[in-house]
């Protein structure tokens, strides 16, 4: 972690931790859960100005919000986040494990590397911060984790042998992570966005596009904010009593 900001939060506040939260359905997760009243504290990978930009935003609208470096490939610096970040200075009240990264391609190609790197920032570094945030939430008998899994995960996905398979782990992760932390009142659940308008799509041909919208029933691609709203449902009092569940937010694409 080589910067760091938390001018702007309170130990006293419940607080939301976004991995990932700099851009993307992260960044537009981060401003959700602000506007329903919690303090952010949210991690990036690279780029310390696009996280300070989403954290002033929350600032201005009169939220709190804080940031940190973090590769959430990194077990040693996962833990260390948590043990000099977390523990001592936030009321962590949930969880949002939402960092990922794709490196496709076709299955006899892939390399291992391109392999291990994704399983590593999916779902290797959901397993950590969970490890390390459920520890936190059991001893307070109070909390939510939420996954972001993805459509992928479900129905699979040509070119993308690595992701599926991170994505389709989360969901088994998630129910067992479920069952294990109820017992101490915190909930695990997981959201499965499909065809998503991101950074990661915007690359993809603009006939291909519309060829995936061809397969979605309501025949547009998502948004960032479709996103954020189930996880800020999953987040909040309306969702006590849920718990190891994929809320899938994809226009039908797979029911």
């Amino acid at each position: 972690m080589s910067a760091v900001s938390l001018d702007h939060i309170d130990a006293t506040k419940k607080t939301a931790l976004v991995t990932g939260g700099s851009r993307g359905i992260g960044k537009a997760i981060a401003q959700r859960l602000a506007r329903d009243g919690f303090q952010i504290l949210l991690t990036y990978r690279s780029k310390a100005t696009e996280a300070e930009e989403v954290c002033t935003s929350i600032i201005n609208a009169g939220g709190n919000c804080g940031f940190a470096q973090l590769d959430i490939a990194d077990t040693d610096a996962i833990r260390t986040f948590f043990k000099d970040i977390v523990k001592d200075r936030v009321n962590l009240n949930c969880l949002v494990n939402n960092a990922g990264i794709t490196k496709d391609g076709l299955l006899i190609r892939m390399k291992e590397e391109d392999f291990c790197r994704v399983v590593d920032v999916c779902l290797k570094g959901t397993f950590v911060a969970t490890q390390e945030a459920a520890k936190l939430m059991t001893k307070n008998r109070a909390g939510s984790i939420i996954n972001l899994a993805s459509v992928v995960g479900l129905m699979g996905n040509a070119g993308q042998a690595n992701y599926a398979a991170a994505k389709a782990g989360i969901i088994g992760f998630t129910k067992s992570c479920a069952k294990e932390l109820a017992a101490r009142q915190v909930t695990c659940n997981a959201v499965a966005p499909g065809f998503i308008e991101t950074d990661m799509t915007s690359a993809i041909p603009a006939e291909l596009k519309e060829q995936y919208k061809e397969a979605i029933p309501l025949r547009r691609m998502g948004s960032a904010e479709d996103v954020a709203g189930a996880v800020a449902f999953l987040a909040s009092d309306d969702a006590r009593y849920i718990t190891g569940q994929v809320l899938s937010v994809n226009g039908g694409m797979y029911c």
